[in-house]
């Protein structure tokens, strides 16, 4: 089971700190990231949650349609990358 949470519909100003704010009550979290544009610099509307734990992980999918700085949030688990070469 994986512990990675794709985050999607966010803010321009939901910032990585916002991010782990809003999911660190299901449990402990290793990692929250916001992407961003190369470029510009400018949030590109969504981010991943990684956590500590699969199980806290699975909890935190009932954040999915909820409001996040003003923007209903979805979030499901992460897919893996796929290879572009």
């Amino acid at each position: 089971m994986s512990n990675k949470l794709y985050v999607g519909g966010l803010s321009w100003d939901t910032n990585s700190s916002g991010l782990q704010a809003a999911f660190e009550s299901y449990g402990e979290i290793e990692e929250a990231t916001v992407v961003t544009d190369r470029d510009s610099g400018r949030s590109r509307g969504f981010g991943f949650v990684t956590f500590a734990n699969s199980s806290h992980a699975q909890e935190a999918i009932a954040l999915d349609g909820t409001q996040l700085d003003g923007r209903e949030i979805k979030v499901s688990m992460a897919k893996a990358k796929k290879a572009s070469w």
